[in-house]
């Protein structure tokens, strides 16, 4: 079973998909990641560092039974202004889905197809961009099945990303794993914004899938978390005092309860900037102990760099996450090589896909669809 990896990043979806997929060709226009996949899986033909816009379907080999395609997420979010699919980044979707369309014209078109991306993306413009895709996966012949799928079911971190799994004409999902309407978790209420916007042809591609909870423990943080860290370093105490001055009463009483629990508690910070009473803003530091992570994302500030706190003996200690911390909140081996640069290594797995999400899409639903039709010929 052979697969394209488009906006591949360090090659997460690769790795969750395991050595059973063949990868046909690889596209990711970072240098940075670029380096770190082929540190990782070799210097290979398959990968190419050309903008996607500038690739034809005569760069695609052969015929693969996948495209997998994590298109960048900047544009659903603040970080781009909510663009959405007109902004710059999030917009290349259209350059990927061009190819799929030259695909199918030749005969070649994939038969199935994954899209990943945040879940700003079910209510950019009020559904309008999210329609907009179903709409072009049903014009071209894929039944499709929107899933909300959160990390935090395999991995101590919180990471809820859509996935939209699409089917073409011979790869079809068994009927025991098809609903007849939205089920929990994998159908939050915001899928409404565009279903109800859709037209017939693509609420009837629209496959309501209810897939087998994962069954095996997601871990805990504080299993993750180093003693002597690489690549970042203990902060002073005055540098933790600043992190305790930002905080409301209510997360300093979270601070005060983990000291008067006496024994080792690992929680994490965000920076945010929250609303006051007198109606301005204010940056505030906000930490929770519930041995989960907060969503991992690219350092584009300050804010976005997740700090450790550690509370033990009565003291606190605080730093920065580390990068190979970082990793293995994401399901990355320990082999994995991570770039050097502490914002680099942070940029290329924020903006990744968790492994084990991956693999449990492609044991639960991927190859199971992609084997049904050889199973009725063999029978």
């Amino acid at each position: 079973m052979g697969f394209y990896e488009f906006f591949s990043g360090g090659g997460m979806a690769r790795i969750g998909l395991g050595s059973g997929w063949p990868c046909l060709f690889a596209n990711d226009f970072d240098p940075n990641k670029a380096t770190a996949y082929r540190a990782f899986f070799g210097p290979s033909q398959e990968l190419r560092g050309d903008s996607i816009t500038d690739l034809e379907t005569s760069d695609l080999p052969g015929h693969a039974d996948l495209a997998w395609a994590s298109f960048p997420c900047q544009d659903l979010s603040l970080a781009g202004n909510y663009a959405g699919l007109k902004g710059e980044r999030s917009g290349l979707f259209w350059a990927f889905w061009r190819l799929m369309q030259g695909l199918r014209v030749e005969g070649r078109a994939p038969r199935m197809i994954v899209l990943e991306n945040v879940r700003g993306m079910i209510t950019s413009h009020q559904g309008r961009d999210f329609a907009a895709v179903c709409e072009s996966l049903a014009q071209e012949g894929y039944r499709y099945a929107p899933l909300l799928v959160d990390a935090q079911l395999f991995l101590p971190q919180s990471r809820p990303r859509l996935f939209v799994v699409a089917f073409g004409p011979d790869a079809r999902p068994d009927s025991s794993m098809v609903g007849n309407g939205p089920t929990a978790p994998w159908h939050p209420n915001s899928f409404a914004y565009a279903y109800d916007r859709l037209s017939s042809k693509a609420k009837a591609a629209w496959l309501w899938l209810t897939p087998s909870r994962p069954t095996a423990k997601p871990g805990k943080l504080s299993d993750l978390i180093e003693d002597t860290p690489t690549g970042v370093r203990w902060h002073t105490a005055f540098e933790t005092k600043r992190i305790l001055d930002l905080m409301s009463p209510l997360h300093l009483e979270k601070v005060k309860k983990a000291k008067e629990e006496g024994s080792r508690r690992v929680g994490t910070v965000y920076k945010r900037t929250r609303p006051q009473d007198d109606g301005t803003k204010a940056q505030r530091a906000e930490v929770r102990f519930d041995e989960v992570a907060g969503c991992l994302r690219t350092p584009a500030g300050g804010s976005s760099r997740q700090i450790i706190m550690v509370v033990e003996d009565n003291k606190v200690r605080t730093r920065l996450l580390s990068p190979r911390e970082a990793a293995r909140l994401m399901g990355l081996p320990e082999s994995y090589p991570l770039p050097q640069r502490y914002n680099d290594a942070y940029h290329l797995i924020g903006d990744g896909v968790a492994v084990p999400v991956v693999s449990w899409l492609a044991r639960t639903v991927i190859e199971p669809c992609l084997h049904l039709k050889s199973r009725k010929v063999a029978a």
